[in-house]
């Protein structure tokens, strides 16, 4: 875990926040600081609390218990502020469908009661590459410019962090990678990012990372942080008939996590030298064996194997 930086460079920082909804805990006890101009992600299964905690730092929901700042302002009784220097995409594609994407864009600016509003909506349109497609209706918009058009849309108030939940699930490799081009320059520019992601190639382009498991926080830190943390040891195998292999690690003790990677299978353990017996067990020269850096899909599928479900 990193060391704490004075308040002045945080753009998030707090303690304890825990919500519950009912009898369960879906955010417990979670501890977080996000330095200015960082990218940070979140990661975690879904209903993990990853969506429920943004909310909290955005000013939707109010923690049950736990205190701390966003964007210098308390989550607890400064939410109204909080909301007017922060730009939220959601999961879902949240725009008016019948009307273009300049009148989109335009709406969401007099929301924010935003000055010379035709200036901010061309700005918006520029920025984003939406110039050209300015009269078209955001209904008939691929997924990967609905993604443009939402984050168009949480950036023309200027805001100073931006909270992005899942924004680019469904949209092609091309767009995915044209979006985190766009998020690396606005955070080299000072722009706060926190970003939920199911996908390790993701994570990796982030600056720091937490795991997030129902509602438990397990990990956080740089990609190398965190693959550390886990004190995994990670063998990968290739060669024939891999599902009897796999099938007969499983009988052993040792080989806590057997996956799937292609043509090969990656076998993971915490414990070592109980990992190697389980593999002597079945090793024969019909298979490579090769010790391998353990990456971060490993690391999170240990995690998430070994964490408790909290609606159980």
């Amino acid at each position: 875990m990193s060391t704490a930086s004075p308040a002045s460079e945080l753009a998030i920082d707090v303690t304890g926040v825990t919500k519950r909804f009912g009898p369960k805990t879906v955010v417990d006890a979670i501890d977080l600081q996000v330095r200015r101009g960082e990218i940070y992600g979140f990661l975690g299964p879904n209903g993990s609390g990853k969506t429920t905690f943004i909310r909290m730092l955005c000013g939707l929901l109010t923690p049950d218990a736990g205190s701390g700042t966003c964007l210098g302002y308390d989550v607890l009784r400064q939410q109204a502020e909080i909301k007017r220097h922060v730009g939220y995409m959601t999961q879902r594609f949240s725009y008016y469908e019948d009307l273009t994407i300049r009148e989109n864009l335009d709406f969401i600016a007099r929301i924010y009661d935003i000055p010379d509003r035709a200036a901010a909506v061309q700005q918006s349109l520029e920025r984003l590459g939406l110039q050209n497609r300015s009269r078209q209706l955001a209904g008939q918009l691929s997924g990967g410019w609905k993604q443009r058009l939402a984050l168009a849309a949480c950036l023309i108030h200027q805001p100073q962090l931006l909270l992005l939940d899942e924004p680019t699930a469904g949209v092609d490799p091309k767009a995915r990678r044209d979006f985190w081009d766009e998020i690396h320059r606005l955070a080299a520019s000072g722009l706060t990012v926190l970003i939920t992601t199911h996908y390790m190639d993701e994570a990796e382009r982030c600056h720091r990372l937490a795991y997030l498991a129902y509602g438990h926080l397990l990990a956080q830190g740089t990609v190398g942080d965190v693959i550390a943390s886990a004190h995994l040891t990670t063998w990968s195998v290739s060669g024939p008939d891999l599902p009897r292999v796999a099938s007969a690690l499983r009988e052993r003790n040792g080989a806590e996590q057997i996956v799937a990677f292609g043509n090969t299978l990656h076998v993971s353990g915490r414990d070592a030298p109980k990992l190697a017996a389980a593999i002597a067990a079945v090793r024969d020269d019909r298979h490579q064996w090769t010790q391998i850096h353990p990456g971060l899909e490993d690391v999170f599928i240990s995690l998430m194997d070994g964490a408790k479900d909290n609606f159980s």
